[in-house]
């Protein structure tokens, strides 16, 4: 299934790079869990970085009930989000032509508030999008900490996802220059884990951390 493209979705900058279809675009949501949130507040645009989670059609964004976009985005005001994965760094052999490898997606929808008895599940959804499992081992947020979070669901009304691979396309002059081309690939990885300073003597990282890959 795709979304519908209009002029508000549609990419117009190398448009054979774009795809509309949900499988690719939930594959880009579900392969990170930092997004960039952009709506407009009296005239003057924010976009701020939050966490995520995904279920469905739904993206649950959550922060201080005092925030300024929690504040806001629970009006049903119109929201944007987007998502980039960097895969490596395109060298070409011009400056014109250097690019990126990346996969990214842009969505569109409003925000409502998701009820008290909703709630803690839609957090269970975000932290499993952060590490699948850890929720299991912590001790889950009690009554005061729900109340002074407040959880939002973006319904998906359209999106893109736009996606380059590949080496770099140079001039076909410049294929003879003595100038190295390629690619570069870039990953985050995740490291070793670090006790915190006031752990408990004994306790070690469980297999879902010492396993944990992004």
């Amino acid at each position: 299934m795709s979304y519908e493209v209009t002029e508000r979705n549609k990419v117009k900058r190398v448009p054979q790079r774009a795809h509309y279809d949900k499988e690719t675009l939930f594959q880009i949501l579900d392969a990170g869990f930092l997004c960039h949130v952009g709506f407009v507040v009296d005239g003057q645009p924010f976009v701020i970085p939050t966490i995520y989670g995904r279920e469905e059609n739904k993206i649950y964004l959550h922060g201080a009930t005092t925030s300024r976009m929690i504040a806001n985005l629970k009006k049903g005001i119109p929201v944007s989000l987007t998502v980039t994965h960097v895969d490596g760094l395109v060298l070409a052999r011009s400056a014109f032509h250097h690019s990126m490898n990346y996969r990214s997606a842009v969505v569109f929808g409003t925000a409502r508030e998701v009820e008290d008895d909703q709630k803690e599940q839609a957090l269970f959804v975000v932290s499993e999008n952060i590490m699948k499992g850890r929720w299991d081992e912590v001790r889950k947020p009690n009554q005061k900490e729900l109340k002074a979070t407040t959880v939002l669901s973006v319904e998906i009304d359209q999106a893109s996802s736009k996606i380059r691979t590949g080496p770099p396309k140079d001039e076909t002059e410049d294929y003879e220059l003595d100038i190295w081309a390629g690619v570069v690939p870039l990953n985050v990885v995740a490291q070793s884990p670090i006790d915190d300073n006031d752990l408990k003597d004994g306790l070690s990282p469980s297999k879902i951390i010492t396993r944990y890959s992004i």
